[in-house]
């Protein structure tokens, strides 16, 4: 019984480690190379429980703005890094 306790256990954990990022779809407001922002209005994040609205994200330095203009679709996933929110991924939305 132990054991199978155990394997449920495993197998649970590795579930959630290898889940994929739950992606959001926004829109560029605003581009702020200097300060590797970006004013995104976007759509429910449904990873940290946000409802849809408009707002500032810091930019992951793994995350290049190159590319990007203000109005353009795209899709994005955050990660919380220093009680922050932070794009950690980002590409134009299909």
């Amino acid at each position: 019984m132990k054991y199978l306790k155990l394997c449920l256990a495993l197998l649970t954990c590795t579930n959630i480690a290898w889940a994929a990022p739950s992606w959001t779809q926004g829109s560029i407001v605003k581009l702020e190379l200097e300060k590797t922002r970006v004013v995104m209005k976007h759509q429910r994040i449904k990873s940290v429980g946000m409802e849809a609205m408009t707002m500032p994200f810091k930019v992951a330095d793994s995350v290049s703005l190159a590319g990007f203009k203000v109005g353009d679709r795209v899709r994005f996933t955050v990660a919380e890094q220093n009680n922050h929110l932070v794009i950690d991924a980002m590409e134009a939305a299909k």
